[in-house]
């Protein structure tokens, strides 16, 4: 089968979620949260790109492949400059989606100071023993509740302060077993310590679509403290772009463009400019 072909039934696949037009939707949203391989070519990607008037932010997953063994991860210099020359000339930002604390160890800052920005989460968990927890597997599990919520706090607070990055993605996601209690577990005296530290680090937090996280009163607080936000669907398929939790938090919020991110020139990228371990 040729990539025309599979681009072709990919995009016929779309009926169901129709694009909006910039005109119905208002001001432009940019989807920071794209995977490389959300669609079957790259063709196909940035069709849905201009189908649904969202430009997107195309991410790999990028880190040690030891621990990690997602499909394209890149794992070096080399691998960035190849990535980089696939989305050369296409209408989009390019980044990565750093796994794990010790990501940087993989590349040189000029290699990432490339890229228009980084993005990463607080899902890969590291346990008091050592090993690592995928929080987002439904298999997880992770001891006492508040126990693990205060050491969940300070791994967010370590990825902020410690990792040169632009995005969190995925705020305050929890594991399937506790994510009922989400309200009672996000203190607002543990949500005020992640924005601190982020506004601190200018680190911008991601209204994701696909878990429509953050919550509403972390957004309300994070923004009366300055923070920035990004967009992004974080899906694979059909859902690529759909900003649809992005769009009504805009509304909900009130945002303007001056709270929106937007990738640091050259010399001011958080790799040039931030100590980092």
């Amino acid at each position: 089968m040729t990539d025309t072909t599979l681009t072709r039934r990919w995009l016929l696949g779309l009926a169901a979620t129709s694009a909006l037009s910039l005109a119905q939707a208002g001001d432009e949203l940019i989807d920071y949260h794209a995977h490389i391989d959300a669609a079957p070519t790259l063709d196909g990607l940035f069709e849905i790109s201009r189908n649904r008037g969202v430009k997107f932010g195309v991410i790999e997953h990028a880190g040690n492949k030891k621990e990690y063994r997602y499909r394209g991860l890149i794992t070096g210099d080399e691998d960035l400059e190849r990535y980089l020359a696939k989305l050369k000339g296409r209408p989009c930002f390019t980044g990565i989606q750093a796994e794990g604390l010790d990501w940087m160890s993989c590349f040189s800052k000029t290699a990432i100071a490339r890229l228009d920005y980084v993005l990463t989460d607080a899902l890969t968990f590291p346990e008091t023993d050592g090993s690592l927890v995928r929080l987002w597997t439904p298999a997880a599990r992770v001891g006492n509740k508040q126990d693990f919520m205060e050491r969940y706090t300070a791994h967010h607070l370590a990825v902020i302060t410690t990792e040169p990055i632009d995005i969190l993605a995925n705020p305050l996601f929890l594991p399937a077993w506790i994510q009922a209690e989400a309200e009672s577990l996000w203190t607002e005296e543990r949500m005020q310590r992640i924005i601190r530290a982020a506004v601190k680090n200018q680190v911008a937090f991601e209204i994701n679509s696909r878990f429509r996280l953050p919550s509403v009163k972390f957004l309300k607080l994070a923004k009366a403290a300055g923070a920035k936000f990004s967009f992004g669907s974080n899906v694979l398929g059909a859902g690529v772009g759909d900003l649809e939790y992005g769009r009504l938090m805009v509304k909900e919020l009130g945002l303007q463009k001056r709270d929106l991110f937007a990738p640091a020139p050259q010399g001011r990228k958080p790799v040039q400019i931030r100590k980092f371990a």
